[in-house]
């Protein structure tokens, strides 16, 4: 009897369902082509036809994960429209949600140890993601004027950083039980003590 996995339709996207899987059961590193294979109900060597290796198999979940990660921040980003604020602060609640929705996908890409590089299409929905956060930073930044006024790149990277902080410290995991404080709470009021010390927000907002 065939394999069910050459007829239960697209293989190499329940090859990278299997690998969602395997990394949130067991990490980036704790599974094998073979292991990955037999959850998705077909032989090792099918795996080859669609991935060289591990990695590719893991950097194409990353891609994934990174699509669905830059549309919920384009989504974040409108929904705090027309307040720059708004929407800046918005895309820091949509990465908590985006890690704590889809931890395979975020392990994937941000723990697996996979560029970004590896792939043009990796880099460029990457920067997809990246480009939501900084449209922000500029819109808020704007009334700064130009001499004064620090990289949107810069302080973007900034609350990126803080957000994965948080993200990693206070909101997977019984790691959070350390902070009497939501992870939102922590990130509201980061992202907010940051702002104000670069002066992109009057002290009484």
């Amino acid at each position: 009897m065939p394999k069910r996995g050459y007829h239960h339709g697209n293989l190499r996207q329940a090859l990278v369902d299997a690998a969602f899987k395997l990394i949130e059961q067991k990490g980036p590193t704790g599974f094998t082509l073979s292991e990955a294979a037999k959850q998705a109900g077909v032989t090792p060597a099918a795996v080859y036809r669609h991935f060289e290796g591990r990695e590719d198999l893991i950097a194409e979940a990353a891609r994934q994960g990174y699509e669905i990660f830059a549309d919920l921040m384009e989504h974040a980003y409108q929904s705090g429209q027309p307040s720059a604020l708004a929407s800046f602060e918005a895309t820091g609640r949509a990465y908590l949600a985006f890690a704590r929705k889809y931890p395979g996908h975020y392990v994937a890409m941000f723990e697996s140890g996979i560029s970004i590089n590896r792939t043009a299409e990796l880099a460029r929905v990457a920067g997809r993601a990246s480009g939501v956060l900084e449209k922000a930073a500029l819109a808020l930044s704007e009334h700064i004027p130009p001499a004064k006024r620090p990289p949107a790149v810069m302080f973007s990277a900034h609350i990126w950083a803080m957000s994965h902080g948080v993200v990693e410290l206070f909101a997977r995991g019984p790691a959070g039980s350390r902070s009497p404080f939501t992870a939102e709470d922590l990130l509201e009021s980061g992202i907010g003590i940051y702002l104000r010390g670069l002066g992109l927000v009057p002290p009484d907002e």
